[in-house]
C-alpha cells in the first residue's frame, strides 16, 4: 500500500516536471503499415540545446509510458536520474502486441510479423528518432510479459542495438532461458540487464524466469551489470510499479550525486586522490551513458570535506582547477585556493584569494559577505605595514625597575578549524 501511495505521488510530480509529448505516426515499409508512437521530450530539451539525451524505448507504450515518466520526473526533480527521451510504441489499437511479438515455436526467434516488427524497431524507428532529435549513444528498451520476452531477441545480435534491457515478468519464447545467459556471457560491450517477477506471477512463466536467473548469476562477465528482483506479495501487474524505479536506478546508478554512504565508504577512506575520484566518476557517466554532465556543487563539497578531514590540503589546487573549468564565472575556484593557503598557514595569499572570490559570482552557499568576512578575519592576523610596505617596529615599554621583565609572548594565530567528519548534507531542492 505504501508503494502504491508513493507512485501516486510520482505521477503527481508530472505536474511539476512535465515533459512535452508529441503524438506521431511513422510509415513502416517493413510492416507495410502506419504505426503510432508517442515521444516524450525531457523538461530541459528546448532550453538546453547543446545536450543530447539517452533513448528509452517502451514496448506497450500505451500503458507503460505514464509510470515510467512518473518515476523519471521524480528523479529529475532530485537530480538522481538523467533526463531521457521516451519513445512509446502503441500496440493495443488492434491487439497488435501478440502479432508484433510472434516467435517461432521451435527456434524462439522472431517469426512472421514478429520478424518484421523486430526489423521495424532497429532499421526504421530508431533511425527516425535519431534523425529528428538530439540523441545520446545510449539506448534502453523495456516491456512486460510477451513484449519483455520479445525484447530479449535483440541480445541475439552480434552487436546488440540496445545497451540496457528492462524485462518485467517476461513470457519467454522457446529455449530463451538457456540461450540468453549464453549470449550475455558472450557479448563484449557493457550491458545493463534488469529482470523481475513476483510471488503472485503466472506460475509457468515464473518457473522459467527463476531458471534463467540462476543461469545468469553464474556468468563470470565483467561487462554485464545484472539485477534480478522477485517481489513478495506482488501480482503480475502490481510488480510493474515496483520494477520501474529499481530498474532505472540500477541503470543510472553511476549518474547519481555522491551520497553519504559513498562518501563514508569509498571516498574519505582513500589515502589520497580525492579529486581524481571525482573526475573519474564524471568520466564514467560520459563513457557509460554518453552524457556530458557538469560536476554538481554538492559533489565539490563532498570532495572538499574529504580533503579537510584527511588534511590533504595540496589537493585544493586540483579542485580549484576543476572548479574553474566547470564554473568559470563563479567564486568557487578562488574559494578552494583560499582554503588551501589558509590551511597551510599562508594567510596573506589566502586573503588575496578570498578577495578575488569576492569579485566573482556567488554560487551555492558561497556568498560575497562570506568571502569578505573571511578576508577581514585573516587580515587581523597579518603583521602591520608602514607606508613603504615595511613592517613597523614594535615599541616595547620599559617596565618599572622593581617589576621583573617577562618574556614577550609569541604572536597568536587563530587555531585551525577542525575538519568536518562527515560529508556536507546533500542540498535538496525544497
Amino acid at each position: 500500500m505504501k508503494k502504491l501511495l508513493l507512485f501516486f505521488i510520482l505521477f503527481c510530480s508530472n505536474i511539476i516536471f512535465s515533459q512535452k509529448r508529441i503524438q506521431d505516426t511513422i510509415t513502416s515499409q517493413k510492416l507495410n503499415e502506419d504505426r503510432e508512437i508517442t515521444i516524450s521530450l525531457p523538461p530541459s530539451y528546448e532550453k538546453n540545446t547543446k545536450q543530447s539525451f539517452p533513448i528509452l524505448l517502451l514496448l506497450d507504450g500505451d500503458f507503460l509510458l505514464d509510470p515510467f515518466q512518473g518515476v523519471l520526473s521524480y528523479g529529475y526533480y532530485w537530480d538522481d536520474l538523467p533526463e531521457v527521451i521516451i519513445v512509446g510504441i502503441s500496440q493495443n489499437k488492434n491487439n497488435e502486441r501478440e502479432a508484433d511479438c510472434a516467435t517461432d515455436g521451435t527456434t524462439g526467434l522472431p517469426d512472421e510479423k514478429g520478424e518484421k516488427f523486430f526489423e521495424f524497431i532497429g532499421m526504421e524507428l530508431l533511425p527516425y528518432i535519431e534523425k529528428r532529435y538530439r540523441v545520446a549513444p545510449f539506448r534502453i528498451i523495456a516491456g512486460l510479459d510477451i513484449t519483455a520476452g520479445f525484447l530479449n531477441c535483440y541480445l541475439y545480435k552480434e552487436n546488440p542495438v540496445f545497451d540496457a534491457y528492462i524485462s518485467m515478468s517476461p513470457e519467454l519464447p522457446t529455449g530463451m532461458e538457456e540461450q540468453i545467459p549464453d549470449r550475455l556471457a558472450a557479448i563484449q560491450k557493457p550491458i545493463f540487464y534488469y529482470q523481475s517477477t513476483a510471488e503472485g506471477d503466472v506460475k509457468k512463466m515464473r518457473n522459467r524466469i527463476l531458471a534463467m536467473d540462476e543461469a545468469i548469476k553464474k556468468i563470470p562477465s565483467k561487462t554485464l551489470n545484472y539485477r534480478y528482483e522477485d517481489f513478495k506479495g506482488a501480482s503480475h501487474y502490481s510488480m510493474v510499479l515496483n520494477s520501474i524505479p529499481d530498474a532505472l536506478y540500477q541503470i543510472f546508478s553511476v549518474y547519481q550525486p555522491i551520497s553519504i554512504t559513498e562518501f563514508q565508504e569509498k571516498i574519505v577512506t582513500l589515502p589520497s586522490g580525492y579529486v581524481t575520484y571525482l573526475t573519474q566518476k564524471y568520466d564514467m557517466v560520459e563513457k557509460a551513458l554518453g552524457l556530458k554532465v557538469q560536476i554538481r556543487m554538492n559533489d565539490f563539497k563532498a570532495i572538499e570535506a574529504a580533503i579537510l578531514k584527511n588534511k590533504a590540503y595540496d589537493e585544493f589546487d586540483q579542485l580549484s582547477q576543476l572548479a574553474r573549468k566547470n564554473y568559470p564565472k563563479s567564486m568557487l575556484a578562488d574559494y578552494e585556493m583560499a582554503q588551501m593557503y589558509e590551511k597551510k598557514g599562508d594567510n596573506a595569499k589566502a586573503v588575496k584569494s578570498y578577495l578575488a572570490a569576492f569579485q566573482k559570482e556567488e554560487i551555492g552557499d558561497l556568498t560575497k559577505d562570506m568571502m569578505i568576512g573571511k578576508a577581514d578575519e585573516l587580515k587581523a592576523t597579518l603583521p602591520k605595514k608602514g607606508k613603504k610596505g615595511k613592517e613597523e617596529p614594535i615599541v616595547e615599554e620599559t617596565p618599572p625597575a622593581d617589576t621583573p621583565q617577562a618574556d614577550t609572548p609569541p604572536t597568536e594565530t587563530p587555531s585551525e578549524t577542525p575538519p568536518p567528519t562527515e560529508a556536507p548534507v546533500e542540498e535538496k531542492k525544497p
